[in-house]
C-alpha cells in the first residue's frame, strides 16, 4: 500500500490531449450544467481547476507544473471548440427556418407590407415580406405545394423547377431571405426591389 503522505505530495496527472478533452466532455455532461447557465458553470469549473493547478504547482517540480499548464490549455481549447460547434449548429438550424408561416395572410397582403416597408426605408423587412409574398402567391396559383414548414431553399428548388429560366434569381432571393431573417444581415434597397420585381415576373407567367 502506498503511504498517505506520498499520495498527498504526488505530482499532478499528465493526461494526453484526448484525455483532457474527454475529461471536459464528461464534466459538461453533469446535470447541474443543464439546470443553470452553461457558460457560467463551465467558467466556474475552469476557475476551480486553475486554482487547483496553481496549488499543486506550488509543490511540484517544474516539469509537472508545465504539464499541468498544458492540460489546462487543452481544457480551455476544448471548451472553445464545443461552444463554437454549439453556435454553428444553432445558426444552421435557424438558417433552415420556414418561409410559409401564417396561412391566413395572403400574397397581396404580404406584398402590401413589403412595399410599405420599402417606402419607409426598412429594407430588411421589405425583402423578407417580398419573398414570402412571392412564395405564397405561387402557392395560391398552384405552382408550389402548401407546406408550412418549407424552407427558403426548398421553395427555391421547387420554383426553379417550375421556372428554369429564373432559377438563378430565385436562388439568390432565397439566399438573401435566409441571410437577412436568420443571419441578421442588412439588406439593400436594390435587393428588396429585386425580389418584388421577381414576384411580378413570376406572377405574369401562365
Amino acid at each position: 500500500m502506498i503511504p498517505a503522505g506520498l499520495l498527498r505530495t504526488a505530482p499532478p496527472l499528465d493526461p494526453s490531449g484526448d484525455e483532457g478533452r474527454s475529461w471536459l466532455r464528461r464534466e459538461l455532461m453533469h446535470p447541474e450544467y443543464h439546470q443553470q447557465n452553461l457558460v457560467e458553470q463551465v467558467i466556474n469549473w475552469l476557475q476551480r481547476q486553475v486554482q487547483r493547478g496553481v496549488d499543486a504547482a506550488s509543490h511540484a517540480p517544474p516539469l509537472s507544473t508545465f504539464a499541468a499548464m498544458v492540460v489546462l490549455l487543452l481544457l480551455v481549447g476544448g471548451l472553445a471548440w464545443l461552444l463554437s460547434r454549439t453556435r454553428r449548429t444553432a445558426h444552421r438550424a435557424a438558417a433552415r427556418g420556414p418561409v410559409l408561416g401564417d396561412a391566413t395572410v395572403t400574397a397581396d397582403q404580404l406584398r402590401g407590407r413589403a412595399e410599405a416597408a420599402l417606402a419607409e426605408g426598412r429594407h430588411a423587412d421589405a425583402l423578407v415580406d417580398a419573398f414570402r409574398a412571392l412564395a405564397v402567391r405561387q402557392v395560391e396559383r398552384g405552382r408550389l405545394d402548401d407546406l408550412p414548414g418549407a424552407t427558403a431553399h426548398e421553395v427555391a428548388v421547387a420554383l426553379a423547377a417550375a421556372y428554369p429560366e429564373q432559377g438563378g434569381r430565385v436562388d439568390g432571393s432565397a439566399a438573401a431571405f435566409d441571410a437577412v431573417l436568420y443571419g441578421h444581415h442588412p439588406a439593400a434597397r436594390e435587393q428588396a426591389a429585386g425580389v418584388l420585381a421577381l414576384d411580378d415576373e413570376l406572377a405574369a407567367r401562365r
